[in-house]
């Protein structure tokens, strides 16, 4: 699911306090309708909605009722800072899925070993949880020092505005030279506004020309 829609989607309280409900226990639509104290009705059309977005999921027990439950992990980002708006979804693919193999990984996701035994389960739940917490306060570490950085990049052109333009073109001449063109459509921008970012970073020699396009300044 898109990840604007899935926002839109959770933005309802009420969406996400069934969701919290659920994640506890698979429920059935009166209970649901009495701990979030709305008309079963209102709860039935919340549950469709979360239904067809593939969060949760129903099944029927012997008396015919019908029980909700939640279908899947899944994880929603929403960064917001002055240069940047944007959301991400993920859904994971398996629960067999390792990052020990990731070649730049540089975390120590060594957890505990597997085991059934109550004693091995929590120490490896307490690991995971260990690293869930590291990899949230990395993920704050990074997007300080990106704002950091363009912080540095608004005061050196002394540019209130784009800010963030002028960096996703940084970015494009990171790999090598390249022609307005090529810049223009990687960053999804006018030609015209991407060689009037390039002209004013010449300026103050964070570009430069080199024939028919652009590189770093040396």
């Amino acid at each position: 699911m898109d990840s604007a829609a899935l926002l839109d989607l959770l933005g309802n309280e009420n969406r996400r306090r069934i969701l919290r409900l659920l994640a506890h226990k698979p429920c059935y639509v009166t209970e649901i309708s009495e701990y979030l104290d709305v008309s079963p009705k209102a709860v039935i059309d919340h549950l469709r909605k979360l239904e067809e977005a593939g969060i949760i999921e129903s099944r029927t027990d012997s008396q015919r009722r019908k029980y909700f439950h939640i279908s899947r992990n899944l994880r929603l980002e929403v960064n917001v800072s002055p240069y940047e708006f944007g959301t991400k979804s993920a859904y994971p693919r398996s629960r067999k899925l390792d990052v020990t193999t990731w070649r730049y990984l540089s975390l120590d996701v060594r957890a505990s070993e597997e085991g059934d035994d109550s004693q091995s389960m929590a120490a490896e739940l307490r690991e995971l949880e260990r690293l869930e917490n590291e990899l949230s306060m990395a993920q704050r570490w990074v997007q300080g020092r990106i704002t950091d950085v363009l912080d540095r990049l608004t005061d050196e052109l002394d540019a209130t505005e784009n800010s963030r333009l002028y960096a996703d073109v940084l970015l494009e001449l990171a790999d090598g030279p390249a022609e307005t063109e090529s810049i223009s459509k990687a960053v999804d921008a006018p030609p015209g506004m991407v060689q009037e970012v390039l002209a004013e970073m010449a300026e103050h020699d964070l570009v430069e020309r080199v024939g028919d396009g652009w590189a770093l300044d040396e």
